[in-house]
């Protein structure tokens, strides 16, 4: 592809509150069809770059930075994952992209979901990858327990500051989920989190914005209704390990049965070998979530 999957276009899209920022990926032919993919709860539009590098083109795939992230960290609350989805509906519009395919992974998995059904004339087909499907939480557990789980590490880098660029690499680089997996895509996608000057940068994410959206992912029930009411075809890819790679992931067959998620509208699918991070960045998980974007998307006419 002519475009530097680590170096995309940048436009913005104006929505209530600001401009969003859209990181964008053409297709090398006119005519052929749009993906929108929609970020995890703290990362930024380059999440996607390398679903961007193996599409090579085939589709054109716009990426926003969600409001309160990235370079739309000026965009004005009010957040939610409702209003993520209207964001969505609005680039589509914006951009004259409608009907597209939207995939979301994690967070966005439920702002893909959410995006379809309030807005279903937009949405032509969703992928959701690890993500959108919200299942009861097991007996003894408390909410506000799950949601420390869910956003304490989150939480604990919004707080920090880092002195240099190359102390933020080495966060991450220690980070389980990579288990020693460092690459030129991941080192672009977290620097480009990272805003302030030396010797004070930190992270681009809002906290009100993760703390708000963190919350509904857990407890929102228009947003956990979402997979249930899709008015379009939709796919489920869940990842085997967890977001520290450990070995329970956020799904598996039972959770996912629980969840009363109905296999002939919503076929669920786990990618092996894949933790949540590597099911989006890792050579598996890119692969299946490009497959499966190739498979159900019109060709260029």
């Amino acid at each position: 592809m002519s475009q530097s999957p680590l170096k995309p276009e940048e436009l913005t899209v104006p929505v209530p509150g600001g401009d969003l920022t859209v990181l964008r990926w053409p297709a090398e032919e006119s005519g052929a069809p749009t993906v929108v993919a929609v970020h995890g709860i703290t990362a930024n539009g380059l999440a996607w770059y390398e679903v961007a590098r193996r599409l090579a083109g085939r589709v054109t795939l716009l990426a926003p930075d969600l409001r309160g992230r990235g370079a739309s960290r000026s965009v004005a609350g009010p957040y939610g994952l409702a209003r993520h989805a209207d964001d969505v509906a609005a680039l589509i519009t914006a951009l004259d992209a409608g009907p597209a395919v939207v995939v979301g992974h994690s967070m966005g998995a439920w702002v893909a979901a959410l995006a379809a059904v309030r807005h279903p004339g937009l949405v032509r087909r969703v992928l959701l990858v690890d993500g959108a499907v919200t299942f009861p939480l097991p007996e003894g557990v408390r909410e506000e327990d799950a949601l420390a789980a869910v956003l304490g590490p989150a939480l604990a880098r919004l707080s920090m500051t880092f002195p240099d660029h190359e102390a933020y690499r080495e966060f991450w680089r220690r980070h389980p989920a990579f288990d020693g997996a460092w690459s030129e895509g991941i080192d672009a996608y977290t620097q480009r989190d990272l805003v302030g000057t030396v010797p004070e940068l930190r992270s681009s994410c809002v906290l009100e914005a993760v703390q708000t959206d963190g919350t509904q992912v857990l407890l929102d029930r228009e947003a956990a209704a979402a997979v249930h009411r899709l008015p379009c075809p939709a796919e489920l890819l869940w990842a085997e390990r967890g977001l520290l790679d450990e070995p329970q992931g956020l799904y598996d067959h039972q959770r996912i049965g629980l969840a009363g998620l109905d296999p002939d509208r919503v076929p669920a699918s786990p990618v092996p070998d894949t933790n949540h991070y590597s099911i989006l960045w890792g050579e598996d998980g890119a692969d299946r979530i490009v497959r499966s974007l190739l498979a159900n998307t019109p060709a260029a006419g």
